[in-house]
Parts: structure tokens; sequence; C-alpha cells
């Protein structure tokens, strides 16, 4: 590990601002563009789509171009696509999310890999930080989207994480000249072998049902409290709290995850808080600031545990690769439908309840998803050993 190591998670603060940015700004695209909430949930949807269509194919960029290049490639495309999608007219607002969509795909799949490679030492804890600054730069984007569309308009809230992009691009350059000696090499027995495990299904399972509550969370927080009659503006500061906690919770369950005797109950306490939280929305939404706080801190902590067991359910960071593209590829296809169903349920009964409820099955499906791979993990017979250049 060298100290260029740590530069890993730059690239991580890139992927997700451009995707929370929207939930705060829906109200107003969806005004000034036309969008019924159906329409709006298919946009956040895209990106997802995105990334399930995207996935499989990134370990194929990685192992012909490396994996320092792909990512800087990557970073590069997330910065046009920003720019696409508020400056190009209405085609350019879907064509520049899928944009969008297919470069962060790339950084999803890859950043597990590289945090396995760099940190085979202490994947648990670093898989914590990565997430750290990921949650970091979501809750961030989601704070400031509302007060920079205030100073401007909408299209620069959401434009302005192309800079974010362009600088971490420029951070990261340096890397891409050792990349050729780095890049993981996949050998005929492991291609392909990920889709034959039973336990790269269930952790595909809690990858997807993690990522769905997540992004319907992320996608309609903001618009399900405005209807509830908060204003825009707390809203969004809600959303920064729901990911800001998610911080703490992708810091701490690490404690849990690091062991294998205590993974099964880190994975389980990682997603049980999101049940709680959903209940108490529906149950008692006078206190939706606590439900927020508890909602924000499992699905930080359920992120980790996710990533986790992916990092060490791969015995090389190219099977870690293609096991990443397997749970995100299928998990975020699982994902897309979400934000699409929690729509379509608001439009159908004319309030926001049916979601909700929708919201609490899905994360009661999460809670047994976690416990089901983290089972896995622990019951899951050892591999034939592969080469150092597999």
């Amino acid at each position: 590990m060298t100290r260029a190591s740590w530069t890993v998670f730059l690239v991580a603060l890139c992927l997700r601002p451009a995707i929370t940015v929207v939930g705060p700004m829906l109200p107003q695209i969806s005004a000034a563009e036309g969008l019924a909430e159906t329409t709006a949930g298919i946009l956040g949807a895209v990106p997802l789509l995105a990334f399930a269509a995207v996935s499989p194919q990134v370990h194929r960029l990685s192992s012909r171009y490396g994996i320092e290049r792909t990512v800087l490639v990557s970073l590069l495309v997330l910065a046009v696509g920003g720019v696409v999608r508020s400056y190009t007219g209405d085609a350019g607002l879907w064509l520049g999310t899928v944009i969008i969509g297919c470069a962060i795909a790339v950084g999803n799949v890859l950043v597990p890999a590289i945090v396995k490679r760099d940190f085979a030492a202490q994947v648990s804890r670093a898989t914590g930080v990565y997430t750290a600054f990921l949650t970091i730069a979501a809750s961030l984007a989601s704070a400031v989207a509302v007060p920079i569309a205030g100073l401007a308009d909408w299209r620069l809230s959401l434009a302005v994480w192309s800079g974010l992009a362009l600088v971490v691009a420029g951070v990261w350059f340096p890397r891409t000249k050792s990349d050729s000696s780095e890049t993981p090499r996949v050998s005929a027995t492991e291609s392909g072998s990920v889709w034959r495990q039973g336990h790269a299904w269930l952790l595909t399972a809690f990858m997807g049902l993690q990522s769905t509550t997540f992004y319907i969370m992320v996608t309609w927080l903001p618009t399900i409290e405005v209807a509830g009659g908060v204003s825009q503006r707390t809203a969004g500061v809600h959303l920064f709290l729901y990911q800001g906690m998610g911080i703490v919770g992708g810091l701490v369950i690490p404690l849990l995850l690091r062991r294998t005797g205590t993974r099964v109950a880190g994975a389980v306490l990682s997603s049980v808080p999101l049940v709680v939280a959903v209940a108490g929305l529906l149950t008692v939404p006078s206190l939706a600031v606590l439900w927020v706080i508890v909602a924000g801190w499992g699905q930080g902590a359920a992120l980790v545990a996710a990533l986790t067991l992916i990092s060490i359910g791969g015995r090389t960071s190219g099977e870690t690769t293609r096991l990443s593209g397997m749970a995100q590829s299928l998990g975020y296809l699982l994902a897309a439908g979400g934000p699409v169903l929690a729509g379509v349920l608001a439009d159908r009964t004319g309030s926001w309840t049916a979601s909700l409820v929708a919201l609490a099955v899905l994360a009661l499906l999460q809670a047994t998803a976690a416990l089901a791979a983290a089972l896995g993990d622990r019951r899951r017979e050892p591999l034939p050993a592969l080469s150092a250049q597999s």
C-alpha cells in the first residue's frame, strides 16, 4: 500500500452527488419539464438501469485498458454527462442522466476491487472509509442543492458536480502511469464462475434490496415531506441528515464485520433500523427527524455490510471485480424499479402511504437477505486457490 492508494477514496466522492442532488430538485425539475410522479420516478431510475447494463462489462474494460485508466475515463465521462444533463434541453436531461449512470457504474464496480487490492489486510475498515467519503459527498449534494438553485437555477445545482469529477480526475491521473502492471487478470477457470455460486446470488439479493430502499428514500423523501407540509429547504436538510447519519453507521459497523464470528450480527443490525424507521414514518410521522436519523444510520451500515461481503467474497481483485459486477448489475436492475414503483403507487392512490408500505416490505426483505448472505459467507466452502496472476 502506498500513499497514492488513498486517492481511491477521492473517487468515492464523485459516485453519488450527481444522483442524490436530483431528489431535492425533483419538484423544480418536474415543474419545469412537466413531469408527473411516475415520469419523475423513471428519471430517478435511469441511472440504476445504466448501472445494471454497464456493470457486467466493466471487468472487460479494466482487463483491456487497466483499472486506473478505466477509472480516469469514467471520471471524465461523468463530468461531461453532468453538463449535458443540465444544458442541452429536454432530451439532454435524459441523455445526460444515462451518461452519468454509465460513468458511475464503472466506479461502483472497480472501487471495491481496488480497495481489496490496496487494503487487503483491512478490507472492512477501508470499505467503511470508502463509504464514508461516498456518503459525505452524497449528503452534501442533497444539502446544498436548494441553496445553489436559489442563487441560480436547478440546472446549475445539478451541473456543479461536474467540476468535482474533473478535479478528482486530475488527482487520479498520475496513477495511470503504472496501470499496466496492476491490472487484474482473470483466468479461464475463474471466468463466469461467480454466476454459478449460490453465495453470489445471496450477495446480489442483499445488494439489490439495499440499493432499492436507498434510492426510494433518496429520490422521494423530500417530495413526500413537501407533500406533508414541510418546506423544500427543510426537506433537503432532512435528506442531508439521512445521508449524514449513514457516515456514522458506515464507520461503526466494520467493528462487527471484521470478524467471522460477529459478521452475521453485523449484517442483520445494519438492516433492521430501516424496518423500524419506515414503520415509524407510517405510524408516528410527527417524529420524522428521528426516523430519518435511524434510517440513515441503517442505510450507511447496510451499504458497508454489502460491499464488505462482496470484497471478501472474491479471492483476487479480478474475481472481486466479477462478483461486484454481478451483484451490482442484477442488484441495480432490481433497484431501478423502486423509485418507479413508489411514483406509480403515489399516482394511483393520491398519497404516499402505499409507497411507504411498499418500502416497509422491501426493508423486511432486505433484513432477511442480509441474514442469508452473512450466513452463506460463514458456511461457504473454500474454493481452490487461484494463482496470483489470475
